[in-house]
């Protein structure tokens, strides 16, 4: 898809793309998983060892966006189709009409504003087409770059679970941020 063409999709923006996920990402998630540092912010913890088959195996099924499951994970590519990371929409309650979001962005990608963009996109796709009223978003303390992130686009802090996450051979509190559809909407102002 040329750059032109992608001036009026819904799934991109001035800098990113997202796009299902593909057995072709199955290299670039097995290199991510050596990123430990990055993995344990994410709440992930520090994961048994990979392989790229495991990756592929784990990425065709993410590919089939099962929408109503709760749970959809998608491709973050800059506009020249490099993989530069990838953003989940998760823990859907339709009764409450709130979910929740991930965004993880490539070490040598950071700082580029794509993890902003993405998620902008993700936001206006929940409140907008699937009519959710509430993002509820967490992160680990000392996350700086994700604290600044929900600063960014608008999330105010709600509040904080103590020593919910250990790692490093201590525990960590995790940070809870939120943002509802008419907050979002003023920011698109």
């Amino acid at each position: 898809m040329c750059n032109h063409e992608l001036k009026d999709y819904f799934w991109a923006g001035k800098r990113v793309r997202l796009r299902p996920l593909s057995e072709t990402d199955a290299e670039a998630g097995f290199a991510e998983s050596f990123d430990s540092e990055t993995r344990q912010l994410l709440q992930l913890g520090i994961e048994l060892p990979t392989s790229v088959a495991a990756q592929r195996e784990k990425l065709a099924e993410m590919a089939k966006l099962n929408k109503d499951d709760g749970f959809i994970v998608l491709a973050i590519d800059d506009l020249s189709g490099t993989l530069v990371g990838t953003i989940s929409m998760h823990s859907w309650n339709p009764k409450n009409g709130t979910f929740g979001f991930g965004v993880s962005i490539r070490r040598e990608h950071r700082g580029k504003g794509y993890a902003t963009e993405a998620v902008r996109i993700l936001l206006q796709y929940a409140f907008h087409e699937r009519r959710f009223q509430k993002c509820n978003s967490a992160c680990i303390e000392g996350n700086e770059a994700s604290i600044a992130l929900h600063k960014k686009l608008g999330f105010s802090e709600e509040g904080r679970r103590r020593r919910n996450f250990f790692m490093n051979g201590r525990y960590y509190d995790d940070l809870l941020f939120g943002l509802t559809s008419d907050e979002f909407d003023a920011t698109l102002s």
